[in-house]
């Protein structure tokens, strides 16, 4: 064998050395070089579908990802830089996927809906339609559509969007909606919670500011019906996933709605020292909701096998009217809960659009005169570190104790 034919085997012996290292590095068609389950990862896939917004702490390790293309979605964020865990569930299917009549489930640790889904005055059902499944369909204006950039940088994006909606008592709502996406510093989130970090914790936050605004010519009454905004953060469940909801000691005939799709299991919820405990493991479809005159402005979540503490902080009016969402128009449409939650499971069929959870923040009924507005704003924290110094946060933002969290389902 010549030296120049042994050096092109060389050559190309190398080069396949080096592509396997390259697909072994590669843990998935859709990323580069990161491990799925990392920011980066996540990062890389919206790249290739959306042109999105960064948001970066002073430091560089905070980050949260934006998209304006996606209904102005906080996709996910992490505290440690790209290499860091991604908090946000994304539904990478659904970016392939034909689109869905019913709703796009893109996935994002925070999006803005309006409501209400269900009850007489719900944006999901066209009048007259039964509220079963086939007629249930998400708005395009929240499902499908892009929302317009007012401006961007990297501490903040505001966006806007334009909406003529009917609800299911025949009224066309025109609506503008307005949505800023901030990241917290460090010091901000030590003001809003009330806490102190020390270096052995991790952290990132973000703070959504969302504004609905009447632009018709008539005002939203309980005859015409009104919408609400509602937020809601998906996030990646595991076996040890508890959600923890504080409520006050208001004298109400019930504390929660545990109903939403079916009772929710004896052995999945608890009610313990003004703390509703709620099984977040993405194997048994359930949703709650808190009463308003109940309802405190903090729920949170501790998942115990990857130690990640997540507190949502939002608006609470415990005197406020807040629309009833059940799938039903035998009730009282302003008897609806201020707080939710939801565990994701398989439906009867077998099939299941995750597994993930969701802690969810309403806003009250928009009762709007043409040209006014209503505000409504929503946080989303994420900890991770030493389990001493999560526990510390957990006792002071949600009265419980990590170990009594991780202890109440065994």
């Amino acid at each position: 064998m010549s030296n120049k034919l042994k050096l092109n085997y060389a050559v190309i012996a190398i080069a396949a050395i080096l592509s396997s290292c390259q697909m072994n590095g590669k843990k998935d068609a859709n990323s580069s070089t990161f491990e799925k389950g990392t920011f980066g990862y996540d990062l890389d896939f919206l790249k290739k579908n959306d042109s999105v917004f960064v948001l970066k702490s002073a430091d560089g390790k905070a980050q949260v990802i934006v998209s304006a293309k996606y209904q102005g979605k906080v996709f996910t964020s992490t505290a440690d830089s790209l290499q860091g865990r991604s908090f946000g569930w994304i539904n990478y299917k659904t970016f392939k996927a034909d689109t869905d009549s019913h709703m796009n489930a893109y996935g994002s640790e925070n999006r803005l809906w309006l409501g209400p889904e269900g009850g007489k005055f719900s944006l999901f059902f066209k009048p007259g339609t039964k509220m079963d499944f086939p007629y249930w369909h998400t708005p395009k204006a929240f499902d499908t559509e892009a929302w317009n950039v007012v401006t961007a940088n990297e501490k903040k994006v505001i966006m806007t969007k334009d909406m003529n909606l009917q609800n299911y008592a025949g009224t066309q709502l025109k609506i503008k909606v307005d949505r800023d996406i901030s990241i917290l510093e460090n010091s901000a989130i030590e003001i809003e919670l009330g806490i102190k970090l020390d270096n052995k914790t991790k952290a990132v936050g973000f703070q959504a500011t969302n504004n609905l605004t009447n632009t018709g010519n008539f005002a939203w009454d309980e005859k015409t019906g009104a919408p609400c905004m509602w937020n809601l953060d998906m996030f990646t469940p595991s076996p040890k996933v508890v959600i923890i909801i504080p409520y006050n000691d208001a004298q109400t005939a019930k504390i929660a709605t545990t109903d939403y799709f079916g009772q929710i299991p004896a052995d999945r919820i608890v009610f313990k020292n003004n703390i509703l405990f709620f099984k977040a493991d993405g194997k048994s479809r359930g949703k709650l909701g808190i009463t308003p005159k109940r309802a405190m402005p903090v729920i949170g979540s501790y998942d115990a096998e990857n130690n990640v503490l997540t507190i949502a902080k939002f608006d609470v009016d415990n005197n406020g009217l807040y629309l009833n969402q059940e799938w039903r128009t035998d009730r009282d449409p302003l008897s609806g809960d201020a707080v939710n939650a939801y565990n994701d499971g398989p439906l009867a069929n077998g099939s299941q659009m995750g597994p993930f959870y969701e802690i969810e923040s309403v806003s009250p009924a928009a009762f709007l005169t043409p040209g006014t507005s209503l505000h409504h704003r929503h946080q989303v924290y994420h900890f991770t570190g030493d389990k001493a110094s999560l526990d510390a946060i957990a006792k002071t933002v949600l009265g419980v104790s990590l170990a009594d969290a991780e202890s109440v389902f065994k």
